[in-house]
Formats: structure tokens, sequence, C-alpha cells
């Protein structure tokens, strides 16, 4: 018999009631948001791996600035194609 989380209620975040899901929109339909967040891949080109790296690698890989990961791509392909 697996024993139960104790139930934690949080004054600044309170269960959503039935109103709260009516007046509730689609992330998708927001003007701000729906650009912040990506949906799935409707047609996924890229596989998901794990790597360990180096650490002096990894930190001067990000401090190449946003967009270091498509960069170390471009890199490995150049390397093995």
């Amino acid at each position: 018999m697996s024993k139960q989380p104790p139930v934690v209620i949080d004054d600044e975040n309170p269960e959503w009631t039935e109103a709260d899901f009516a007046r509730a929109k689609l992330v998708s339909k927001h003007p701000v948001l729906s650009k912040v967040f990506r949906g799935a891949q409707k047609a996924p080109t890229k596989q998901a791996v794990s790597i360990r790296l180096d650490a002096d690698v990894v930190e001067a890989l990000r401090a190449s600035g946003p967009g270091w990961q498509g960069r170390v791509n471009d890199m490995l392909r150049a390397a093995v194609l």
C-alpha cells in the first residue's frame, strides 16, 4: 500500500473553478504567448539525444549566444559528412 502525498493548498494558485475554465483561452490563440510556446513538430526532422561534454566546451558554446545548439549540429555535420 503506497502512502498518499499530502494535499497542498496554495492561496496564490487556487484550484480552477468551472468559471475559470470557461474564461480560459488556448495559448495558440493568445497574441503574445502563441509566439513564445511552440507545439510539437508536424514533421520532426531532428532527434533528441543526451551527450556528455566537458564543462569548458559547453561554457564556450553557450557563450557564443543564442542558437548555439544549432551551431553544434552544424559543426558535427561538417565533421562526419
